[in-house]
């Protein structure tokens, strides 16, 4: 049964509508982050400085993969394997941003 003010669909859908938009968000995020992280990368090797480290790169390629890829799970599945993929998707971005910016 729908809710007033919900757009005549039931709370479950929009509630899962809204955590797909953030996971898909913060996935995407991490591409874009290590697209960068890698542009700096090949931008000091070519200026002969020392950049963020080809560890750093590598993480933050993997971190980006790895969210991708529980992305696309969320995205396709439902229920409980769906759930369980977005909150991979939170912990990799926040193990992502722990490591290579924060400690």
């Amino acid at each position: 049964m729908a809710t007033p003010g919900t757009g005549g669909q039931p709370p479950s859908r929009r509630t899962g509508r809204w955590w797909r938009g953030l996971t898909g968000s913060l996935a995407a995020g991490l591409v874009v982050l290590a697209l960068f992280v890698l542009g700096v990368q090949v931008v000091s090797w070519l200026g002969d400085a020392e950049g963020p480290g080809l560890v750093s790169v590598l993480g933050h390629l993997a971190g980006a993969a790895l969210a991708v890829i529980a992305q696309l799970v969320v995205d396709r599945r439902r229920g409980r394997l769906a759930g369980v993929a977005a909150l991979c998707v939170l912990a990799i971005a926040g193990g992502v941003l722990w490591l290579y910016w924060w400690a």
